[in-house]
C-alpha cells in the first residue's frame, strides 16, 4: 500500500472513529444524564407525541439529532429557562450548517397550557415561547427567515413543580413546504399592517401595556414581517392632545415612544428594528376639539412599520 493510501485510509479512520464517539458517548451521554434527571423527578421518557417527548430533536437526510433534553419553561413564563443544556447548543449549530446548506427551514410549534394566563404580547402563550427560541436560535446564528413558527394550546403538558417540560417541537421542511413559505405577499402583509396600525394606549408611569386579541395578532403580524424582510424597521411614533406647549408635547411623545420600544423589545422585537419619534400635538390621531379626542390620544403611541432601503 502506498504512503499515500495509507495516509488517505487513516484519515478517513479518524474521521469515523470520531462519529462514533460523537454518536456512541456524547449524545449518548447527555440523554442518558438526562434520562436519569428526568426519571428522578418522575418525567417519562417514553416516546410521546411531539411536545410531550422532551426531546430536542431533529431530522433530514443530512442530519438526524436526538437528545433527551429540551427548552425548559416555568408554567407561567414565555421565556425559557437559562443556561440550556449544552448539548442543545451542539444541536443549534449543526443545524444551523444545515439549513445554510440547503435552503431549508425550520417549523418551531411552542406548547402552553391552555389554563395559564397569557403574559405576552403575542395571541398566545404558546406562540410567545416558540418566538423566543426563534430569537434563542438567532443569537446563534441562524438567520431570522429561516423560522416558520407556530403554538399549540394543550390541556395537559408534562411538568415538575412549576417546570414545563416538552415546551417545543422543532420539524426540518423543505421542497413545496418552504416555497409555500416564501410565497407569502410580504408587500400586501406591510400595507395592511400600515392600513391599519397598531395604536397603545397607556397611562404615564404604566409598567405594562394590556393588549386585546386584535392587537396581539398585529404584534404577531409586525414581527414575522421584520423576521423575512431583511431591511424592514418600524416606526413608533408618541402623540399627545395639545395642551401645554409645543416643545412639552414633542419631549412626552417621545418619552411614550420609547416606553412602547422597551415594551416591545422585552416582547420579542429587537430595538434595532425600532425607531421612536415624537410627534406631539401634530398629526393628532383623534379630533383635538372635543373631550372624547383629546382623552384618546392622550397618553398614546402609535406604531407604524416602514422599510429601509
Amino acid at each position: 500500500m502506498s504512503k499515500r493510501n495509507i495516509y488517505l485510509f487513516g484519515f478517513f479512520f479518524t474521521i469515523g472513529i470520531g462519529t462514533l464517539l460523537y454518536n456512541s458517548i456524547f449524545c449518548k451521554a447527555c440523554c442518558q444524564d438526562n434520562s436519569t434527571k428526568n426519571n428522578a423527578t418522575d418525567v417519562s421518557n417514553k416516546n410521546f407525541g411531539a411536545g410531550d417527548n422532551n426531546k430536542f430533536c431533529f431530522s433530514d437526510k443530512d442530519l438526524n439529532f436526538n437528545c433527551n433534553d429540551n427548552f425548559k419553561f416555568l408554567s407561567n413564563d414565555f421565556k425559557s429557562i437559562q443556561p440550556v443544556n449544552d448539548f442543545i447548543n451542539i444541536g443549534i449549530g449543526l443545524l444551523k450548517v444545515n439549513l445554510d446548506k440547503n435552503k431549508y427551514k425550520i417549523i418551531i410549534t411552542g406548547y402552553a397550557l391552555n389554563s395559564k394566563k397569557n403574559t405576552s404580547s403575542f395571541p398566545n402563550l404558546a406562540l410567545a415561547r416558540a418566538h423566543n427560541l426563534k430569537d434563542y436560535f438567532v443569537s446563534k446564528g441562524i438567520v431570522s427567515d429561516r423560522f416558520e413558527l407556530k403554538g399549540e394550546l394543550r390541556n395537559t403538558l408534562k411538568k415538575n413543580g412549576d417546570t414545563i417540560f416538552g415546551s417545543a417541537s422543532f420539524r426540518i421542511i423543505k421542497g413545496d413546504e418552504v416555497r409555500s413559505v416564501k410565497s407569502v405577499d410580504w408587500a400586501a402583509l406591510r400595507a395592511n399592517i400600515n392600513t391599519n396600525p397598531l395604536t397603545l394606549h397607556f397611562n404615564s408611569g404604566q409598567s405594562e401595556i394590556n393588549l386585546s386579541a386584535l392587537e396581539r395578532q398585529k404584534v404577531a403580524d409586525l414581527i414575522r414581517y421584520l423576521d423575512n424582510v431583511k431591511e424592514a424597521k418600524i416606526n413608533v411614533v408618541g402623540h399627545t392632545d395639545d395642551a401645554g406647549s409645543r416643545d412639552a408635547n414633542l419631549k412626552l411623545g417621545l418619552n411614550r415612544a420609547n416606553f412602547a420600544k422597551d415594551y416591545l423589545s422585552k416582547n420579542g422585537i429587537s430595538a434595532e428594528k425600532i425607531n421612536t419619534i415624537s410627534k406631539g400635538a401634530n398629526e393628532p390621531i383623534a379630533n383635538n376639539k372635543t373631550d372624547n379626542g383629546k382623552a384618546k390620544q392622550k397618553n398614546s403611541g402609535h406604531i407604524k412599520l416602514i422599510i429601509n432601503q
